[in-house]
């Protein structure tokens, strides 16, 4: 990845983590506490995983592509 790709994963992160904690207090909609949770989730997964989140649904497209 590039070094720009990295800093604005990092900048969501920041910016996720803010808007989650917001919501919980009652600063902020919870559809941006909701935004929050998914960019969370999307992170913890491509930590869990060593991939990008986007892997999975292109992994998924190719498969759906090869039953037909």
């Amino acid at each position: 990845m590039t070094e720009h790709t990295d800093t604005a994963k990092n900048v969501l992160d920041v910016v996720a983590v803010f808007t989650t904690l917001g919501t919980f207090l009652n600063l902020l909609t919870p559809v941006f506490g909701l935004i929050g949770a998914i960019v969370g989730a999307m992170r913890i997964y491509e930590m869990a995983t060593g991939k990008d989140f986007s892997t999975l649904f292109r992994k998924k497209k190719d498969d759906d592509a090869e039953h037909e």
